[in-house]
């Protein structure tokens, strides 16, 4: 969304008769709601140019019996700067982009003519990633040779290097004599986090993700989020770690997953803002809730606007949006603790003093309950039903409830709301206290399955043991799943997160992707138990090169060839897939070959496999992406 021009403000004239007054209100008005669907329509518009790049032909060829078949192709080397390449958060670019609440690092993709084509090369001495368990605690330094994060982190027990290793002893800012302690006494003040009732979390500012390396053990999966840097590679460090994360930040935008959705929110001295930002950030979006806090007067008769930014918040906001009702947040770190720890964050008692207020005000506001607080350690609640919403009702209350034109659950390039997204009542079963534990979730068609057309409980049922079937038969062609040879997989284009649902005892995780122009399925697969984010396959995913171990994919090019072309599409999974990492395309027959000849030029070796039917009319395409090193390397 464009923001305004600050300096666009409207004329008015002295001597002109007061009834100019309305009309000048008026226009300003109109003018602003202009500039925001204008805004809107040209983000768009330039979003979907530089990305639809589709072989005019090839709707005409898919309706013939003949395979798509294309000429051979090949693909050079790219350099070796490129080791670390991300696209879509590109450090080479941040200087195109704002520094105002570090929206450099949000995404932006390059457009199609700048865009890649060529294989990018392991780092010189790269090995095949040590398997999990023992990767928790350990990884080889060249496969993420970073030493400054060794350097600033050593004393807090972040990692240490030894030898050609990197050691994670499980330490954190807040948490310097272990994690496992950290969590044991976050059990005690949450104790649903030990019987099943909490299955998902997110961890914001994540480090090297010792947090979500140890919920694992305790059967709570979590994503953890931090932006990209030049220094840190936090979300690299806790991938080949083999432990959930993403590439993101809390900016100016929602971040890529749906309403009321986590069972658990964490913050360990990330460093968000939480109190700031509020109204006048977003006042020019036009959304009409937000004129209430402009009041208009006139002098000399000239028009000036007088703006309340009220409470901030924003980010908050964006935590009580994808906690479901009945959540937890929990914070450690500065306000938290500040009687005794304020010596140590270069300021006075006084102004931690009033930054716990401040924070305890606005979630307050926005019906939160502190739940729990001991040492370091402060856990709020999210009112677990709609009672505390309806005070929001008053003209006067901060956050306001959003309007019925803001959709809960669409986040991609979805400009942050400061207003309270209310949990639908339609919905009465998807709260932390009603949605069934872990593991019983799993296999228990969600509520909010009706949303979806289509969906029902017999759908959801079928196509669970669907997903059953099919996984037993990639067993069968790619007997690798379910050894310590895959650890991180991902769902290219996911439903309900049956495949997902299918492996889940097997060592493995699974990154559920559901296409920004699909239907919106992902809440779903996060009422199931399991994580998954949003993502457009047109464009780079929010992860660094050689991050995973599998990718699963069925019907994708089906479904998006019309917007995406093929070619960037398989280059942008190259990219992130481990060298020795394999693929399953299951795919229209119309297709396959045309895959086969764009694989073999990025150096896989595939080979075409029948489905668990035989039917003609759709394949399996197992691939395996071979280890090779730069022409250049030592």
């Amino acid at each position: 969304m464009k923001s305004k021009d600050k300096d666009g403000k409207p004329l008015s004239y002295p001597d002109k008769s007061s009834r100019m007054v309305p009309m000048t209100i008026m226009f300003l008005v109109l003018c602003g709601f202009s500039f925001y669907l204008g805004g809107i329509f040209c983000s768009e518009k330039d979003r979907i140019n530089t990305k639809d790049v589709v072989r005019t032909d090839q709707s005409n060829k898919e309706s013939s019996s003949s395979p798509l078949q294309i000429k051979p192709v090949s693909f050079s080397e790219c350099s070796a700067d490129l080791q670390d390449f991300t696209p879509c958060t590109d450090p080479k670019r941040w200087k195109k982009y704002g520094n105002h609440r570090l929206t450099f690092l949000e995404r932006h993709c390059p457009p199609i003519f700048e865009r890649k084509e060529c294989v990018i090369p392991p780092p010189d001495g790269y090995k095949p990633p040590i398997r999990w368990p023992k990767s928790k605690d350990q990884c080889w330094y060249r496969n993420v040779p970073y030493d400054w994060i060794n350097k600033q982190k050593s004393n807090q027990n972040w990692l240490r290097k030894e030898g050609d290793k990197f050691i994670f002893p499980g330490g954190g800012t807040m948490f310097p004599k272990g994690v496992s302690a950290y969590v044991d006494l976050m059990q005690d003040l949450i104790p649903e986090m030990q019987d099943g009732t909490i299955r998902t979390a997110i961890d914001t500012g994540c480090g090297v993700a010792s947090w979500g390396g140890d919920l694992l053990d305790r059967g709570i999966l979590t994503i953890s989020l931090a932006p990209r840097d030049n220094h840190e590679a936090q979300v690299q460090f806790a991938l080949e770690r083999g432990i959930p994360a993403i590439l993101g930040i809390i900016s100016t935008q929602r971040l890529p997953f749906p309403s009321n959705s986590f069972d658990m929110a964490h913050c360990s001295r990330c460093l968000i803002p939480w109190t700031e930002f509020g109204t006048l950030i977003s006042l020019f979006s036009f959304k009409f809730y937000s004129m209430r806090y402009i009041s208009i007067s006139f002098q000399n008769m000239g028009l000036r606007l007088n703006l309340d930014q009220r409470e901030g918040g924003i980010y908050l906001l964006e935590i009580q949006r994808i906690l479901r009702p009945g959540g937890f947040w929990v914070l450690s770190g500065p306000p938290v603790n500040y009687e005794n720890r304020w010596r140590g964050w270069n300021t006075t008692v006084e102004e931690q003093k009033s930054d716990y207020d401040k924070l305890q005000e606005l979630l307050t506001s926005m019906c939160f309950t502190l739940y729990n607080k001991k040492d370091d350690i402060a856990v709020w609640q999210k009112s677990p039903d709609n009672s505390c919403y309806d005070k929001l009702t008053n003209p006067d209350a901060y956050p306001p409830k959003c309007d019925d034109g803001t959709e809960p659950d669409a986040a991609w390039y979805t400009p942050l709301r400061p207003c309270i997204v209310v949990p639908s009542p339609n919905f009465k079963k998807s709260g932390l206290n009603s949605v069934p534990k872990w593991p019983e979730r799993l296999r228990v068609a969600p509520e909010r399955i009706s949303n979806i057309h289509g969906g029902s409980a017999s759908a959801f049922k079928h196509d669970d043991s669907k997903w059953k079937v099919r996984v037993k038969h990639y067993k069968s062609l790619l007997p690798a799943i379910g050894t310590e040879k895959i650890r991180n997989v991902m769902d290219m284009n996911t439903m309900y997160g049956g495949f997902a649902a299918a492996v889940v005892n097997d060592p493995l995780w699974v990154m559920n992707v559901v296409s920004s122009y699909a239907a919106n399925t992902l809440a779903v697969v996060y009422d199931r138990g399991l994580i998954g984010t949003y993502h457009d396959w047109c464009e780079a995913f929010s992860t660094y090169p050689r991050t995973y171990d599998l990718l699963h994919l069925d019907g994708l090019f089906t479904a998006e060839s019309q917007r995406c072309d093929m070619k960037y599409v398989l280059l942008e999974m190259d990219r992130i897939l481990r060298p020795n990492g394999y693929t399953i395309i299951r795919e229209s027959s119309y297709y396959v070959d045309a895959i086969s000849t764009i694989a073999k030029a990025m150096r896989w070796s595939c080979r075409k496999e029948d489905t668990e039917y035989g039917v003609e009319k759709e394949k399996v395409l197992i691939c395996q992406k071979k280890l090779w090193y730069s022409s250049n390397s030592s």
